[in-house]
């Protein structure tokens, strides 16, 4: 039986896949991911079960989050108990990785989780350290698909702060921080995945 604690998202299980199929291009053979704002714990779960060489230490600020991603961690030798992690803070509870994940986070989040998330990236990962970032972005010259748009608009009314990400403005913390220009993966449903690598 399912753990009475583990959350359901709709849109996790269906974007699980191609973003596993992504990350497979790009993660390291053996190590440690950190994956930020696990959220219910349904992506990190899966890609535990599917990578099993590599250990994954899931994070979110809100309590029953975690427990819901210890709920879907059940039985997985491989993935650490969920910790509390603010993006945004100058220092994590947790000092290396040797890659960072983050799914659809930054445009749920003021601008400062942004910042916040790429100089920790910067702190925690060593050369060549992978920083994934999956979601929904703007590209300077592509209009944005309604979907999107519309998606936008919702996010900007229920708070200011938020709000579809530029890759631009995203590149430019990350460049910052000392990292690549990303590599660009289009994935379903009108959203990107930018892949940085730590610069030695």
């Amino acid at each position: 039986m399912p753990s009475s604690s583990r959350l359901f998202s709709p849109a996790a299980e269906r974007n699980r896949a191609p973003i596993l199929q992504t990350l497979l291009r790009h993660l390291p053979a053996s190590g440690l991911v950190l994956e930020i704002a696990s959220g219910s714990g349904q992506h990190i779960a899966y890609f535990a079960a599917n990578l099993p060489a590599l250990t994954f230490q899931p994070s979110d600020l809100q309590p029953e989050n975690r427990a819901s991603i210890n709920g879907w961690a059940e039985g997985l030798a491989n993935v650490r108990p969920a910790i509390a992690l603010d993006a945004s803070a100058s220092a994590w509870p947790l000092h290396a990785a040797d890659a960072i994940l983050c799914a659809n986070m930054i445009h749920i989040a003021p601008w400062e989780a942004a910042i916040g998330l790429v100089a920790g990236a910067g702190r925690l990962l060593a050369s060549g350290g992978l920083l994934a970032l999956y979601g929904p972005y703007r590209r300077t010259g592509v209009a944005l698909e309604p979907s999107n748009a519309a998606f936008d608009i919702d996010l900007r009314r229920r708070s200011p702060v938020w709000g579809v990400r530029e890759v631009d403005d995203v590149t430019g913390l990350a460049v910052e921080a000392g990292f690549t220009a990303p590599i660009i993966e289009t994935m379903p449903a009108n959203n990107l995945m930018l892949l940085f690598r730590r610069l030695g």
